[in-house]
């Protein structure tokens, strides 16, 4: 079963996202709500992916983002405003526009998971 990480400061989201993930056969790693939180998950959990918010309350998502780059962890953008907001070296990143819907998620971890066993088999 594959493992995603969600972290998103809004407890509605992650839980409206767990709940697809669940529904998709993906175990949800979290959710955490900011940077810290996601960090320690990260470090203590093998992961297949992850959807973070970019906007954490007042701290973005990118130290978080760098870590789990550095690990090989594919990983999904998801924000209201179409964009990542400052320039960061994340070649071809996935994104998941805000408001959610269900197949936009569903998306989003099929090219994370399909990421994830391009570094597998690579």
């Amino acid at each position: 079963m594959p493992r995603i990480l969600v972290v998103d400061d809004e407890p509605l989201i992650s839980m409206l996202v767990e709940d697809w993930l669940t529904e998709l056969g993906c175990e949800v790693v979290g959710p955490a709500a900011s940077v810290a939180d996601g960090l320690k998950l990260a470090e203590s959990t093998e992961l297949d992916g992850a959807i973070l918010d970019v906007n954490l309350g007042n701290e973005t998502c990118y130290p978080l983002a760098d870590a789990l780059r550095n690990r090989g962890v594919p990983l999904a953008f998801a924000t209201g405003d179409g964009s990542l907001g400052e320039v960061f070296n994340f070649r071809d990143p996935i994104m998941v526009p805000k408001p959610f819907d269900f197949a936009t998620v569903k998306a989003a971890v099929e090219a994370l998971l399909d990421r994830a066993q391009q570094a597998k088999a690579g």
